[in-house]
């Protein structure tokens, strides 16, 4: 990829971008939001659920 293919792609992303309506923006930034999964299972696995669900079965 050349570089003014690289500048072509990243003018048009930009201003589709900014195209969209505020609205939808912030609505597309809220779904990326709640589509990511839990930073604690992100850096640690399944390790700290499991842990968290074992001590609320005993407590």
């Amino acid at each position: 990829m050349s570089t003014n293919d690289y500048v072509k792609y990243m003018t048009e992303t930009f201003i589709k971008h900014f195209e969209l309506p505020k609205e939808k923006r912030k609505q597309l930034r809220l779904d990326r939001k709640n589509a990511r999964r839990p930073a604690l299972i992100h850096w640690f696995g399944l390790l700290p659920i499991s842990i968290s669900m074992f001590i609320k079965r005993r407590g």
